[in-house]
């Protein structure tokens, strides 16, 4: 059996326990509060605070603790632990780079799923190369769909697919307000909302065109939909999107030059 040690069990490091107990896994999570340790007993996993503890008796470590806290996490363990270790992270903007510099002797990857992993329905990106690679790969596809992309674009698919849920979740709010502003229940719009999404959705990986044709297909001559796109390219609504993206995608990469300083830092007095 492979025994997996989930670091960090915030909202995601959770979902990775409860998909890792789920299959059979042997798992031991961790946590810095007692609230956090609770949590992981109640998934059904082995909890401690201990992250020494968890990767010297596990197969497969996955660090999913906050950016900012990694270099804590690091100065609790020994140089010599991670050697032999299959190590995968999934903090955001942390480069395999920096990560190699301190796991000396173990296989190294970065995955960004996202928080739809609590439905099984994550999408996954997967980047790095050596020994344990199809463990890693079995372990994420219990998550959802999985894509091996090069770590040049991890930031974007941390901004895109990491950030995602909560962006479109921002937006389809938008719209039930917009059917409650006219006068329909928010429980039916909310419904109706995600039904249509999950449609569309569909429709446009069938249709494997460009997204504007299936929506040329909606528009007819002075009809709704003309007249709602016309106030969305007034707003800016597309630009306001794309600037998200953008944003967000920096935000990654600042944080994995800020943790990379600090990291360089603490092995030089390690």
């Amino acid at each position: 059996m492979v025994k997996v040690a989930i670091l960090g069990s915030g909202n995601i490091g959770s979902s990775l326990i409860s998909s890792a107990i789920s299959r059979g896994y042997e798992v031991i999570g961790t946590g810095r509060t007692d609230v956090t340790l609770r949590r992981v007993l109640e998934l059904g996993a082995k909890a401690t605070s201990n992250n020494q503890e968890a990767i010297s008796t596990s197969d497969l470590i996955l660090i999913s603790v906050k950016p900012q806290h990694f270099p804590d996490l690091v100065r609790g363990t020994t140089r010599n632990i991670w050697r032999d270790k299959v190590v995968v992270s999934v903090m955001a903007g942390v480069r395999l780079e920096t990560l190699k510099r301190i796991m000396e002797g173990a296989s190294v990857f970065r995955a960004m799923p996202n928080i739809n992993a609590t439905v099984k329905m994550s999408t996954t990106a997967l980047t790095g190369d050596g020994r344990g690679k199809e463990l890693v790969e079995t372990f994420f596809k219990g998550l959802g769909s999985t894509y091996w992309i090069n770590e040049d674009f991890m930031d974007v698919w941390t901004a895109l697919i990491g950030s995602g849920p909560a962006f479109v979740s921002e937006i389809i709010d938008s719209l039930v307000l917009g059917a409650v502003a006219s006068g329909m229940p928010r429980e039916l719009a909310y419904s109706a909302v995600l039904d249509m999404l999950e449609g569309t959705a569909r429709n446009l990986r069938s249709h494997k065109g460009h997204p504007a044709e299936v929506r040329d297909n909606v528009i007819t001559p002075a009809g709704t939909t003309i007249r709602g796109l016309k106030v969305m390219e007034e707003k800016g609504v597309k630009a306001a999107l794309i600037e998200t993206v953008e944003s967000a995608s920096k935000r990654a990469s600042e944080l994995g030059r800020v943790i990379d300083g600090r990291i360089k830092e603490d092995t030089e007095r390690w």
